[in-house]
């Protein structure tokens, strides 16, 4: 997960892969199949691991009566994370515009975001906060863009607070 995260999918060569693992080639052709169907184990993991800690986020913020939202939007957008973004959203523009299943697997994961957030926004109802959950979607995602940019953290935080200001009822 990591080699495809720092180098991406295309550049990840199968040397890069099997000298990670420490599997010969026939090792990693019986384990895997192929580096797509690594790639796919790969980016579902990471997945399904950053919805379930966005949850987590998400409890814990609502135990401690902190604002749920907020506490989402940190953790997704992290100002101070550094160049390396989401692995999904990498994968995202990099593969998904020619690569079905990619694209599917980054929808479900977008939609998994959404629903977090209309449930935080409106937890009796969250099919009437779904267009302004998709909105902070949409948000910490672009703000992922912006530190991939080598944009400030300041900025970026700066950013999501007014956003948050125009999103704001």
């Amino acid at each position: 997960m990591n080699v495809f995260w720092q180098k991406g999918f295309e550049a990840t060569s199968l040397d890069d892969l099997t000298s990670a693992m420490g599997l010969s080639r026939s090792s990693f052709y019986a384990t895997f199949g192929s580096k797509q169907d690594l790639f796919l184990r790969a980016v579902g993991y990471y997945s399904r691991n950053g919805i379930r800690g966005l949850a987590e986020t998400a409890r814990a913020a609502e135990a401690s009566d902190a604002n749920v939202v907020d506490a989402m939007m940190q953790a997704l957008s992290d100002p101070k994370g550094g160049p390396r973004g989401c692995l999904l959203i990498n994968c995202i523009t990099e593969l998904a515009p020619h690569d079905e299943k990619v694209a599917e697997l980054g929808r479900r994961h977008l939609e998994s975001i959404e629903d977090l957030f209309a449930k935080a926004l409106d937890p009796a109802n969250p099919d009437a906060a779904r267009d302004k959950a998709s909105a902070y979607s949409s948000l910490a995602i672009g703000t992922l863009a912006l530190r991939k940019a080598g944009i400030p953290a300041e900025r970026i935080t700066r950013t999501i607070q007014q956003a948050k200001e125009v999103l704001s009822p």
